[in-house]
């Protein structure tokens, strides 16, 4: 099966992954335990769909500016085979959105101002 990922940064740029996999016995793929075959990457990455989202458009950069206020709302979708490319007609077997928040409720943000570095340190409650 393939399963890819896809989001549309706050900029409306698109980002996705996907990886490969042959699924287990009862017909399962668990990216924390089965290791991806081929697509975006390779070997087990329990996060891989996340952490190798790619631009469709060349030398973009996924960043999250609104990191309080709003998550990133990612599609995960299967599919049967190996999709290296999906079109209108392509229907997954199955997809779901996931929100990804970067900051999770009642944490502190501090902004970090020293000579040239520029950051912000989150606090927990």
């Amino acid at each position: 099966v393939t399963l890819r990922a896809s989001l549309t940064d706050e900029h409306g740029e698109c980002f996705q992954a996907r990886a490969f996999f042959h699924a287990d016995g009862a017909g399962e793929v668990d990216p924390g335990r089965h290791a991806a075959l081929g697509g975006s990457y390779a070997g087990v990455w329990p996060m891989g769909l996340f952490w190798f989202l790619q631009p469709d458009t060349l030398f973009r950069r996924l960043v999250k500016r609104d990191v309080a206020g709003s998550p990133f709302l990612v599609r995960l979708e299967v599919f049967d085979g190996v999709r290296l490319v999906t079109g209108p007609q392509d229907q997954p077997l199955a997809s779901c959105e996931a929100e990804r928040w970067y900051v999770g409720p009642g944490m502190q943000r501090v902004p970090i101002r020293e000579g040239r570095v520029r950051g912000a340190l989150f606090l927990p409650p």
